[in-house]
């Protein structure tokens, strides 16, 4: 049986279930202000402590939401293993992005993978659908939920 084949039938055994957690990661003001700083959104809520202090319900400032997003190659990495054979993978983007709960400085972030969806589009693709949710350490509402769509690629077959 194929690589590929053998990955197929793995995955469609695991659809409906969660796949894997990442680590925690720290979101502290330092990385809040680095992430202001590449993309330039310096909105005051994100890099501005004592302002958010006194006019935002947070109590602190927040990360972006976007600061969020782009941690989400992180927790894959973290959480969820190659298939055997698999050569690469492609990020093929998302159906469904929700933030739903803000992100305050100082709380810690993870990532868990639940397998939604896994189709054959070639004979070197599988294009699976995660869902993604985003906690927020001690918290009972994640962060982000999002379908997020990625292509495992393997070798042609000679």
């Amino acid at each position: 049986m194929s690589a590929i084949a053998q990955a197929l039938t793995l995955a469609q055994s695991r659809i409906g279930t969660e796949v894997g957690r990442s680590d925690w990661i720290d979101v502290d003001q330092a990385r809040i202000d680095q992430f202001a700083d590449v993309t330039l959104d310096h909105q005051w809520i994100h890099i501005d402590p004592e302002r958010s202090a006194q006019e935002t319900p947070f109590g602190t400032t927040i990360a972006h939401g976007f600061l969020t997003l782009s941690l989400a190659s992180r927790f894959y990495y973290d959480a969820v293993p190659r298939f055997a054979g698999q050569v690469m993978g492609i990020n093929y983007g998302f159906d469904r992005l929700r933030f739903i709960s803000p992100v305050r400085s100082g709380s810690r972030l993870r990532g868990r993978f639940t397998l939604d969806t896994v189709v054959q589009r070639s004979d070197t693709e599988l294009l699976q659908t995660h869902i993604l949710t985003v906690d927020i350490k001690g918290s009972d509402s994640p962060a982000l939920v999002a379908h997020w769509l990625g292509l495992a690629c393997f070798p042609p077959r000679p």
